[in-house]
């Protein structure tokens, strides 16, 4: 890599996890980080971070939900009124609802599409001006789970799916300006967001009827069994900060970036196998039947 110089970056769902070993890598490696976190408790604790900095970064929480058009907008004059061309926008926040589809409320699963990808494309709209001046770049936090979907997560599953897609044609439409679009695609990643996801499922299906929660509970157990056992064994979000840093740095900088265990295997084998296998593969893991039985 050449060297690095100074950038200017947004990254948003800042508060925890992959969002926040971001900001602190990009803080250290020297740029000047604006951190998009909801909570005053969490940039507090960003400016405490901040002043503990070496290797001449910058690190400065800024409200924002992204969810909220108001927080967008007041992001969007802050970096106008001070004359800030953006490098970089990271759009890492995200949520995740687990449900079996038939019996996922459907403002659940708007929700989803909501936080994941719409915010995503209200952040981008609202701060595209600032990028093509400063030909820079974007960076959308996917998942494996934007190119193999898997039951009981087919919420969060094609909410990413849509993202890939919305970031496939975004950098294709913006390449005349020069500013570059990524897509970082980690598989299972230590980070908070899964044990909230598990309080979010709880709460969920503490609102799914009895009888169609009944249909699912064996695949929807032993789905927790995988999950937890694959975020015991997984990667720490540093690993995936470090892809995002490349992303921004690099003049190479690659279209997707799958990161985790045996990552390259899994896309392989899930992209390229027969749909009748996959299937078969997944419903094995599971112990939930690809066929009939029922």
């Amino acid at each position: 890599m050449v060297a690095r110089e100074k950038k200017t970056v947004l990254v948003s769902g800042a508060s925890t996890g992959i969002g926040r070993a971001t900001v602190q890598r990009l803080a250290a490696r020297g740029h000047r980080v604006f951190a998009g976190v909801r909570r005053e408790e969490d940039a507090e604790s960003i400016r405490k971070e901040a002043s503990e900095l070496n290797g001449g970064g910058k690190l400065e929480p800024v409200q924002l939900d992204v969810t909220s058009e108001s927080d967008i907008d007041a992001v969007a004059e802050r970096l106008e009124a001070d004359g800030v061309l953006l490098d970089g926008l990271v759009n890492n926040a995200g949520i995740v609802v687990a449900s079996p589809l038939e019996a996922l409320p459907l403002e659940e699963l708007k929700r989803q599409f909501e936080v994941n990808l719409f915010s995503h494309a209200a952040v981008t709209q609202a701060l595209l001006p600032s990028l093509r001046a400063a030909r820079g770049r974007i960076i959308n936090m996917s998942s494996i789970a934007g190119r193999i979907s898997n039951p009981f997560m087919g919420a969060y599953c094609s909410s990413k799916f849509a993202l890939e897609a919305y970031s496939d044609a975004l950098r294709m439409e913006l390449a005349p300006w020069g500013v570059r679009v990524s897509l970082i695609e980690p598989g299972p990643i230590k980070t908070p967001i899964w044990e909230k996801s598990n309080r979010a499922a709880a709460a969920l299906q503490g609102e799914i009827s009895s009888e169609k929660l009944a249909l699912y509970r064996e695949g929807i157990e032993r789905m927790k069994e995988v999950a937890e056992f694959s975020v015991r064994t997984a990667p720490e979000a540093s690993k995936v900060a470090r892809c995002v840093s490349h992303a921004l740095e690099s003049p190479f900088a690659r279209r997707r970036y799958p990161v985790g265990h045996l990552i390259w295997l899994q896309l392989y084998a899930g992209l390229l196998a027969p749909a009748a296998l996959r299937d078969w593969l997944t419903g094995l893991v599971l112990r939930w039947p690809a066929g009939s039985k029922r």
